[in-house]
């Protein structure tokens, strides 16, 4: 995909054509080559990325998506806030992390978690290894989180349900009134009295999160709960598609 110089990156993201890389003209003039068509698409100030899509500021990245501020990541998927972090590989959903993480998905304000393997729903986690299901926590051990959390039958297949009537999804409000939410608020919402209460001690999106991992191993990236109401519609679509594809006998 082609790169144009923008003045600013407030031109970038009201730009037409969201294809079209962009970079700034101080990025344009310090890097010979700016303009050089390689696989990735929708990218700002990207240097060495190949097949990425929706990144930021990233370095030497390779098959990432929705990333921004990495640096030498591979294989990453809607990470987010990755200020400073090296050498990431396999990464899914991540946001605020920083320090080698390899393997790990859906983590959140993540540090140093250098030498973590197969983590998964990680959440305010520091130096932790081999773990399942963490939330604030460094390396413990213990009951999974997940099994306090509300779950939905058929998540995705209800979300969409909901969010296909008339005037139903707002993604500039948690909740517009009672018929009408945005994506994390329907999940909340249809989570019944368990939501509410979820959502009262902690956020609407912490909430959210816990009740898409809890009922369904198709991942949501926290990053969904704040995109436009065309661009959260397909991935709701993408994900009650999906979920269909792997649970069809309860579709």
């Amino acid at each position: 995909m082609k790169t144009e110089i923008f003045p600013n990156y407030q031109a970038f993201i009201n730009r037409t054509d969201k294809r079209i890389n962009g970079v700034s003209p101080k990025f344009a003039e310090a890097n010979p080559g700016w303009d050089a068509r390689r696989g990735n698409q929708g990218c700002w100030n990207c240097s060495g990325c190949s097949d990425c899509y929706s990144c930021s500021d990233c370095y030497s990245c390779s098959d990432c998506y929705g990333c921004s501020n990495c640096y030498r990541c591979s294989d990453c998927y809607r990470c987010s806030g990755c200020s400073d972090g090296y050498s990431c590989s396999d990464c899914y959903s991540c946001s605020d992390c920083s320090g080698g993480c390899s393997d790990c998905y859906s983590c959140s304000d993540c540090y140093s978690c250098s030498g973590c393997r197969d983590c998964s729903g990680c959440s305010g986690c520091y130096g932790c290894s081999g773990c399942s299901g963490c939330s604030g926590r460094s390396g413990a051990k213990g009951k999974s989180p997940l099994r306090e959390f509300p779950v939905i039958p058929s998540i995705h297949q209800r979300v969409l349900e909901a969010v296909s009537k008339p005037d139903a999804l707002d993604m500039s409000n948690w909740h517009t009134c009672e018929t009408t939410h945005c994506r994390a608020g329907w999940v909340v919402t249809l989570a019944g009295e368990a939501g509410k209460d979820l959502e009262a001690q902690t956020s609407t999106q912490f909430a959210a999160m816990m009740i898409y991992q809890a009922a369904s191993p198709i991942l949501v990236s926290p990053m969904c709960f704040f995109e436009s109401n065309t661009v959260a519609m397909a991935d709701m679509e993408r994900c009650a598609k999906e979920e269909k594809r792997l649970c069809p006998a309860t579709s």
